[in-house]
């Protein structure tokens, strides 16, 4: 467990996020305009973010034998029909555990800035990234205000994340378990959070954090079953917006190859993401991918070499970056990812006069999104990242 008693600069730094909000700032995004309050001094409480699964309730158990006073949060951010059972495991949880456990009802902010951001940028054509957005700007920023507000000084949750001071700027970094890590979603947290961040997980594996539980005397917890996907739509998404959008929003259209021939007919444009392969409908003896979509004239372009999709620049905006000296310019050792897991290229950064990143990529990448997470790092550092707005000038 990782646990600093040094100290940076605080600051506080809004940076505005694609959120297609039309009621006004939530509570949460507020949080980033207003100074830091850096009077809370350092005590032994925390506040557990808790959603009922294993790696939640098991950094309970670390916490509070490693000597903190812990009090445990479940935000309600979205429930399918009436299951509320997750509440009551984490509520049970913090009984045996003697800690105290609240819930706090973030259904409404959810629906605004993360659901809503979801639906608008798939039916805008792009690929959108809730959980990274949600982490960085919904998720810790909460968690950080609840904590303020309750004097508690360290927050915590049970991701699978570490973190490290380099040359006076806190760093997340890899978790212990690559199948696990979540680095990947956290590039956009500021020096304010991550110093008073927990992290008792990141130097564990999954199956560690089992067998933790299962010594513990806690079975339920030890054998739940690991959450998949998006936690509002963990199946197909298309189902989802068919349930949330305006009915006839989303219609047939057309398939064309790169010469503009027709080549059939496709569902709608916004069941289809770049590069994609299956599921397309359209049977010919060789590979298809998804080259380009145009919404307003709902066509998809199709191609059949996997090349056509390669890219050698992208451009970010809503970006965050720890250290620029560090990550401006020629570094031979920085890449980007713009995947979870099994990609990694080697690029340069630099920041335009418009106000975004401009990554030159020094090997050529495939399938780049338009609303994609890109996240830098430095061996397991993660350095910075942001959203992709296009892939070429």
């Amino acid at each position: 467990m990782q646990v600093s008693q040094k100290s940076v600069p605080l600051h506080c730094v809004f940076h505005s996020i694609r959120f297609k909000v039309n009621k006004g700032w939530s509570t949460a995004v507020l949080l980033f305009l207003c100074p830091y309050v850096n009077n809370m001094k350092q005590n032994n409480k925390v506040l557990l973010g808790m959603s009922g699964g294993t790696d939640s309730s098991v950094a309970a158990i670390l916490l509070q034998e490693a000597g903190y006073e812990v009090t445990g949060v479940t935000f309600r951010f979205y429930e399918k029909g009436d299951n509320t059972e997750y509440l009551d495991d984490a509520r049970q949880l913090c009984d045996s555990l003697h800690i105290p456990h609240i819930t706090y009802d973030a259904r409404q902010i959810f629906k605004e800035q993360i659901i809503s951001y979801f639906i608008d940028e798939y039916m805008a054509g792009h690929t959108p990234v809730p959980c990274a957005l949600c982490n960085n700007y919904l998720k810790w920023p909460l968690l950080q205000q609840l904590a303020d507000e309750k004097g508690i000084y360290w927050f915590a949750t049970g991701h699978y994340v570490q973190k490290r001071m380099i040359n006076g700027l806190w760093h997340i970094t890899c978790g212990a378990d690559p199948d696990k890590d979540q680095s990947f979603f956290l590039w956009g947290l500021k020096q304010p959070t991550i110093e008073r961040m927990l992290l008792p997980l990141g130097t564990m594996t999954k199956s560690e954090i089992r067998n933790i539980a299962a010594q513990r005397g806690f079975q339920k917890v030890a054998t739940k079953r690991d959450s998949l996907g998006v936690c509002f739509c963990p199946m197909d998404y298309r189902n989802f917006l068919k349930e949330h959008i305006t009915p006839g929003s989303i219609v047939p259209g057309d398939f064309y190859d790169e010469a503009g021939q027709l080549i059939g007919r496709h569902e709608g444009y916004p069941f289809y993401t770049i590069g994609q392969r299956r599921g397309l409908g359209i049977y010919q003896n060789k590979a298809l991918f998804v080259k380009q979509i145009i919404p307003e004239e709902n066509k998809v372009v199709i191609c059949d070499n996997i090349k056509s999709l390669e890219q050698n620049e992208m451009f970010l905006s809503d970006w965050n970056i720890v250290c620029p000296e560090e990550a401006y310019g020629q570094h031979d050792d920085l890449i980007v990812k713009i995947r979870y897991r099994k990609q990694a290229n080697r690029c340069e950064v630099t920041p335009t006069a418009d106000g975004r990143l401009h990554i030159r990529l020094l090997e050529p990448l495939a399938s780049i999104a338009i609303g994609q997470a890109a996240a830098l790092y430095r061996g397991d550092t993660v350095m910075g990242g942001g959203i992709i707005t296009a892939s070429s000038i």
